[in-house]
């Protein structure tokens, strides 16, 4: 596999010679006190082994612990803070993020690590080698990938989510709601400056968006591990997931992401 080494040596260089980084990292946030530091300390570890130029952003989505605090002891060089005014949802954290990034592809990753910092390799490779657009991690393509299991409910709810996903919006992936997803920037914007899905309900709208603007995605498996904490309350957000992928098969009927 072509590591970042590669990447590197293949012209990357060039961008990082230019002041901007090759990769943004961005962490939605909210109420992570109990994890953030831990997590940043890994993702600032892995920065400083990269060859490449990374930038970690964290956005705070109004938390009411002190996550904003314990993020702004590491800002730095390479680190920014960022903060919404209120809690909006996770799908405008990210977005938020997004749009704030400067590097030629922004990752967005769970603030638990739930797939490790280290999995971007493989996404930055399938990008370079398909020359994707956009590249989502995944747990379904292959299960023997997932090193801690969640528990079998919500294992089946995410097929039966998957499904839906499938027949409403007719996107053949295997796996959309892994927090894990790689975007060429530039070629991405458009997608999130359409999004309309704020909460947990979001992946499915923006991989929809990318597959109507004509953008390459592909999928790949990466090491996942399950986090206990998870702010996905099993019952009330399938509820509202279910309808986001109504509410977007609507939008895209009435012409509404022109």
């Amino acid at each position: 596999m072509r590591t970042l080494e590669t990447a590197a040596r293949s012209g990357f260089v060039e961008i990082q010679d230019g002041g901007k980084p090759v990769v943004s990292i961005v962490v939605p946030a909210f109420n992570e006190a109990g994890r953030i530091a831990e997590s940043i300390k890994k993702i600032d570890a892995f920065m400083r082994r990269s060859p490449l130029s990374l930038e970690l952003i964290v956005v705070d989505d109004g938390s009411s612990d002190n996550t904003a605090e314990i993020v702004r002891q590491f800002q730095g060089k390479g680190m920014r803070l960022l903060q919404n005014n209120r809690n909006h949802g996770k799908g405008y954290t990210v977005r938020h993020g997004v749009l704030a990034a400067s590097g030629q592809y922004v990752l967005f990753t769970d603030a638990d690590l739930s797939a490790p910092i280290e999995e971007l390799d493989k996404l930055l490779d399938v990008a370079l080698k398909e020359h994707a657009d956009v590249v989502i991690g995944s747990r379904a393509v292959d299960r023997k990938y997932i090193e801690k299991h969640q528990s079998r409910l919500r294992e089946l709810g995410g097929i039966v989510f998957n499904l839906m996903v499938r027949s409403l919006l007719g996107l053949r992936l295997h796996d959309t709601q892994c927090g894990f997803k790689l975007f060429d920037r530039d070629r991405s914007r458009r997608i999130f400056e359409q999004q309309t899905t704020f909460g947990f309900g979001f992946d499915p709208e923006l991989l929809f968006l990318a597959k109507r603007n004509g953008l390459k995605i592909r999928e790949t498996p990466v090491r996942w591990s399950h986090a206990e904490g998870s702010k996905v309350h099993f019952l009330r957000d399938s509820v509202r997931m279910f309808s986001d992928l109504v509410r977007i098969r609507w939008n895209a009927l009435l012409g509404r992401y022109s």
